[in-house]
């Protein structure tokens, strides 16, 4: 089946990576950099961006910068990538894993709720597949209890709840620039906020210690060298260029997907609260009801790949179930949703609607094909 690979690129990254090539200035402090976290953080409908060198790093000077360390606790979901655990690990405190919602696959509001004690100090909300969480509701949690609300936007970029984007609602906002995603430059990230003094920390941390005006060789707290080198930058800013377009196109596909799947019996797709009026199809999530399909996840998942359609059939465990957690350093609350999704869930990257409609036809046939 013709896919579209991914990453996509063309002359424009080429036209920017020249210019760096050209200049004799490579790293962090190039132009490109300052111009890209300038542009991508209003992008994102916030005021100042640190970049970094992923994602990762992005998530850890976010809770550095917030202070947050031993004796602490940050409430994240139960189903998402490593490291919006492992930074809390990392930087000392302790992850309590909430569960999710049956078919946002974002964190449960209400179980957030009952998972917040005398320890916590933030809510770290994952954006997953590119729908934003509830940001209403773990705003007003946030605010009522006197926690921050951070966000892993890592699937997220250009997604809005209610015309806002995603990255503008809590503290600050943590994309990645990893292969996979929807703006990519091989690795990469970047951290937005509309709080200065904030960043202001952060970038300190992602700069050895230094603070913004002062001499090179003053370091003030102990930081490390987190910076985004001007090749990074060159190729983000034409893939932000790309990216209006390239989120309409999957939504016109993703909508077409739906449309033909309408009524296969045990197929349920991600379901996007109406607030989401612009969602990034980070990932195309569905789940298989295996009394109604009469095939399980993992059978439809082989038909599927078979026919020549990528599919991930989903994480093989919740994130407490990692054996840096077997042992503990972590708290677990009853995640019944999130242990459900492991066993019937599965999800479409972004390049299965990054082709025409004849594509996503042949696509819907497919999967319509592997659940019979």
């Amino acid at each position: 089946m013709n896919i579209p690979k991914w990453p996509v690129a063309g002359e424009r990254e080429l036209g920017l990576l020249r210019q760096v090539l050209a200049s004799g200035q490579w790293g962090g402090f190039h132009e490109l950099v300052a111009r890209f976290e300038k542009t991508f953080a209003e992008f994102q409908h916030c005021a100042w961006g640190v970049s970094a060198a992923n994602g990762t790093v992005t998530l850890e000077m976010a809770l550095e910068a917030a202070d947050i360390g031993p004796s602490d606790e940050v409430i994240v979901p139960a189903i998402s990538f490593i490291s919006t655990a492992s930074a809390v690990t990392r930087v000392g405190a302790t992850p309590v894993f909430a569960d999710i919602e049956p078919l946002t696959f974002n964190l449960d509001p209400a179980r957030a709720a009952a998972a917040v004690t005398s320890r916590t100090r933030a809510i770290l909300a994952v954006h997953f597949g590119g729908p934003l969480a509830d940001m209403d509701r773990l705003a007003a949690l946030a605010r009522d209890r006197g926690i921050l609300l951070l966000e892993d936007a890592a699937h997220a970029h250009g997604s809005e709840w209610n015309g806002r984007r995603a990255g503008s609602f809590g503290r600050a906002g943590s994309f990645s620039f990893q292969n996979s995603k929807v703006m990519t430059a091989g690795e990469g990230g970047i951290l937005v906020s509309n709080d200065r003094e904030f960043l202001d920390r952060a970038w300190s941390i992602a700069n050895c210690g230094r603070r913004r005006g002062e001499g090179w060789f003053h370091h003030y707290t102990p930081g490390s060298n987190y910076r985004l080198t001007a090749w990074q930058a060159a190729v983000l800013l034409a893939q932000l260029e790309r990216l209006p377009a390239q989120i309409e196109l999957r939504a016109r596909n993703a909508e077409i997907l739906r449309r033909e799947l309408t009524g296969v019996p045990g197929l349920r797709f991600q379901q996007a609260p109406p607030q989401v009026n612009v969602h990034s199809h980070y990932l195309m999530l569905g789940r298989i009801d295996a009394a109604r399909a009469g095939k399980t996840r993992n059978e439809f998942h082989q038909a599927l790949t078979a026919r020549g359609v990528p599919c991930t059939p989903f994480y093989p465990h919740p994130l407490y179930g990692n054996p840096m957690y077997a042992s503990g350093g972590c708290r677990v609350e009853p995640c019944p949703v999130a242990e459900e999704c492991i066993g019937d869930a599965f999800w479409l990257p972004c390049r299965a609607l990054m082709g025409d409609e004849e594509i996503t036809r042949e696509i819907a046939a497919a999967i319509r094909a592997a659940i019979r």
